[in-house]
């Protein structure tokens, strides 16, 4: 591998990745204030750029990132395997012992008068920590007590930590993301059954643990059923899907943001775009998630070292499985969850960490011999 590293200096970094990344955050800007200056005028002391202002901070934090983590060798995360397991582990006790509530959940910890999510940080280590796992255990993964069951209990462990700040959403894309990852690494069919009989067993259970997931599962079936309480945010939703028709309204006309649609500029901006821009918006946007999807799996398929290529994947993995499940809740195609749509979102933590994460792609695309013109 060091002898890889050392041959392919001289490469350059995926510049169509570069392009889509830098153009959805760009727009994401603009979505962001458009769904969010009547929350910032009306409850943040007639600040209509209040949300904007702190998307292109943070954005402007993690291009900063994404530039240091591009330059970086990314062979150096497997020599740090076990601090990056470990800090994950204190990430998640630091939250349940002095994080702060948020919308009935502990998921967010302050430092230094700056709040972050702990998870975004756990989602990036764990793939980091099982990429260099899988490596290890190759050799071993089709056994079911050598191979299975370690990465049975690693995936799991990812799993609670994040589970364990009533994340279940952030839960399910990273074992999905994880459980992709194993069956690449060269798994037994039966076995990833198995893992995912498990899985779905445990995703029930901790639904059932929690009467307002149970509520939430009953309305997706019937969300008109409950127009002014649970359905609420799925009727808005599909309102504002509608009214956008195939061209939408024009930029800065949805009539849905105004404190019709609650989280209009977060969990269900996709739902603004559709109504501001049509039913050719949404689609345009979709398309610019199958580009991010060809180059990042291009660079996991393309790159020789084992570590890479899976840290590749899941990188890419865990970001179009955000970007399906916020769709799907958008349009009323899976039960409603708090999910943000990667790069667009208003998200301080969730934009920063995630272009974080986007430096150490580009950086493996930089040893995969995907064609970059």
């Amino acid at each position: 591998m060091e002898e890889t590293v050392k041959k392919s200096k001289a490469r350059s970094i995926d510049w169509v990745l570069v392009f889509v990344i830098v153009l959805l955050v760009l727009f994401g800007f603009l979505m962001v204030y458009s769904a969010s200056y009547p929350d910032g005028y009306y409850k943040y002391g007639g600040d209509p750029f209040y949300f904007l202002r702190k998307q292109v901070i943070a954005a402007g934090a993690g291009l900063v990132g994404m530039i240091f983590f591009t330059n970086l060798p990314y062979i150096i995360y497997k020599k740090f395997s076990k601090l990056i397991l470990f800090t994950c582990i204190g990430l998640a006790g630091l939250t349940i012992a002095i994080g702060i509530a948020s919308n009935g959940a502990q998921r967010w910890i302050e430092i230094g008068g700056i709040s972050l999510q702990p998870s975004e940080i756990i989602k990036i280590g764990a793939v980091l920590y099982m990429a260099d796992y899988f490596t290890k255990k190759r050799d071993v993964l089709s056994s079911f007590t050598k191979g299975f069951l370690p990465s049975l209990f690693y995936i799991g462990l990812f799993c609670g930590l994040i589970a364990v700040q009533d994340d279940l959403s952030t839960a399910v894309i990273l074992g999905g993301t994880l459980m992709v990852m194993f069956f690449c690494a060269g798994v037994r069919i039966s076995h990833l059954i198995l893992l995912f009989i498990l899985a779905l067993g445990g995703i029930i259970g901790l639904i059932a643990m929690q009467p307002y997931r149970i509520s939430r599962i009953i309305v997706f079936f019937d969300p008109f059923k409950y127009p002014l309480d649970e359905g609420y945010q799925i009727i808005n939703s599909l309102f504002a899907l509608g009214t956008g028709g195939l061209f939408g309204m024009g930029v800065g006309k949805s009539r849905q943001k105004f404190f019709h649609l609650p989280e209009a500029y977060n969990d269900f901006i996709f739902s603004i775009i559709g109504e501001e821009l049509g039913f050719m918006g949404g689609v345009a946007v979709m398309l610019a998630f199958v580009v991010f999807a060809w180059r990042g799996l291009r660079i996991s398929m393309n790159t020789a070292d084992f570590f890479g290529s899976q840290t590749a994947l899941g990188l890419t993995v865990i970001v179009l499985a955000q970007f399906i499940i916020h769709v799907a809740v958008a349009t009323s195609s899976m039960p409603p969850t708090g999910r943000a749509l990667p790069f667009i979102s208003a998200g301080g933590s969730s934009i920063m960490f995630l272009l974080c994460s986007m430096g150490i792609l580009l950086n493996i695309s930089k040893y995969s011999n995907t064609y970059r013109s």
